[in-house]
């Protein structure tokens, strides 16, 4: 998955707003003002960050170990960096999927 495909994905979820509040650098995924994807544009390689259960986080990374990644400037306990470039886009969503699910069950408890 490329760059527009991620954002497209994202943005087709329910109150997903996108925006850049930590500067021009990073597009930020949210629902109901809850963070569940940062896409790092100024990287060398295409990667972003999402929220996971701590035991999905480390099966993943145990996994995949190139391309998922202790969440980079995130609590790695709760978080991923994901480098989609070789790993099938089924996966990439269902990463995508579990982050928003996860940032919107929260919110319904509340």
């Amino acid at each position: 998955m490329d760059v527009e495909q991620i954002r497209d994905y994202c943005l087709q979820k329910e109150n997903t707003t996108e925006s850049f509040p930590f500067g021009g650098e990073t597009l930020v995924f949210k629902s109901s003002d809850k963070i569940f994807l940062l896409l790092a544009l100024d990287a060398e390689e295409l990667r972003f960050n999402v929220k996971c259960n701590p035991e999905k986080a480390i099966e993943l990374r145990e996994q995949y170990p190139e391309y998922v990644l202790p969440g980079y400037h995130m609590n790695k306990k709760h978080w991923n960096t994901i480098i989609p470039k070789y790993l099938k886009p089924l996966l990439v969503k269902e990463m995508i999927n579990d982050s928003y699910n996860l940032v919107t069950q929260k919110n319904k408890r509340v």
